[in-house]
């Protein structure tokens, strides 16, 4: 049976459906997300919508979701809801659809497991392990190695992943050399600008020959970056372009590393088959966050415990992005403690 045959049959009561906007600020911007809560029968499910464009939460208070289901037939009740029905539909981004799909739904999976008194290790027959998690510091303007050295005197011992770029230098490499750089994100798939990463195969070589044991996600792929990063295949990775299994089957070259973002996928059956697919084929995964405030980031820490505990995993606790973070840190690898439902 797959991973998602062994959910798709919980039965799942929803009576009513609930939005709450969440906002704080971040070290790179103003985040804003919506935890939905499903209830019945005396239980709450929570899913989180990581939607980019704050202007778009909380969600529209239009969605009669009430009935009796199964997971499955809940996930084709959603598929075929316009979840942006104040939007035209060029004016949202396919991404976005996906992101608040995954809030509906991890919010039904979090509710038909409390429904059935179980949560998904369980019912999974696997069990939870700490979870080893990176970081991923602003590195500032003009970059330096200061706030890697600030958070090791936080944090000691904290790995990080950081994104490069081209005004990253010789010198910066040196400095960076040594600090725990598990991951080192490109970015080159982003379409926003702001975003959106290089290309430049010099940029590609110079950062695989300064962290040689370093995960390299996202790098475009042409002849020029294929040959700068010739001796490090084995240590390319993607993120942005996975959605599917179809997804992983279309990248440029077989994986053996993939960052696993959950909201990405939109679907539980998605994801799970996405987890399975990578197991089968001796693809490692890790997983990755999109700066969530609440339940999501929970969601994150169980599936990175039951699927890929001791990867790099970039879901470090949200305090970690915080502008002002707490003292008292939790530190890597995080325990996952008790588990009811998906939370």
């Amino acid at each position: 049976m797959s991973l998602y045959e062994e959910v798709a049959d919980l039965p799942l009561t929803v009576e009513a459906v609930e939005y709450e906007r969440r906002e704080r600020e971040t070290t790179k911007f103003t985040r804003a997300t919506t935890v939905v809560s499903l209830s019945g029968d005396g239980e709450e499910g929570r899913g989180e919508d990581v939607t980019y464009d704050a202007e778009l939460h909380p969600i529209p208070d239009e969605f009669d979701l009430a009935g009796e289901y199964t997971l499955d037939s809940f996930a084709d009740e959603v598929a075929e809801l316009d979840l942006f029905p104040d939007q035209s539909a060029d004016a949202v981004d396919d991404h976005y659809r996906h992101y608040r799909r995954w809030a509906v739904e991890s919010a039904a999976l979090d509710l038909a497991l409390r429904q059935a008194d179980t949560d998904l290790g369980a019912l999974l027959d696997r069990e939870y392990e700490p979870v080893r998690f990176v970081a991923s510091p602003v590195l500032g303007d003009p970059p330096s190695a200061d706030p890697i050295r600030e958070w090791h005197e936080r944090v000691p011992g904290l790995e990080f992943k950081l994104d490069a770029d081209e005004s990253w230098t010789d010198d910066l490499l040196a400095d960076l050399s040594g600090e725990g750089v598990r991951v080192v994100d490109f970015k080159a798939h982003y379409e926003d600008e702001e975003v959106a990463g290089s290309a430049d195969p010099d940029l590609y070589r110079t950062v695989a020959e300064a962290f040689p044991e370093a995960i390299l996600e996202d790098s475009a792929w042409t002849d020029e970056t294929a040959d700068a990063l010739a001796d490090a295949r084995h240590r390319l990775s993607w993120d942005y372009p996975v959605t599917s299994v179809e997804s992983v089957r279309d990248l440029p070259i077989d994986p053996d590393w993939l960052n696993i973002k959950p909201s990405r996928f939109g679907s539980v059956r998605s994801l799970l088959d996405t987890v399975e697919f990578c197991e089968e084929n001796d693809i490692r995964m890790y997983g990755g966050g999109q700066f969530e405030l609440d339940v999501g980031r929970r969601h994150l820490h169980l599936l990175a415990s039951l699927f890929y505990p001791e990867s790099p995993n970039d879901v470090a606790p949200s305090e970690y992005n915080d502008l002002e973070s707490p003292e008292n840190l939790p530190t890597s690898p995080l325990a996952i403690g008790d588990v009811r439902g998906f939370r």
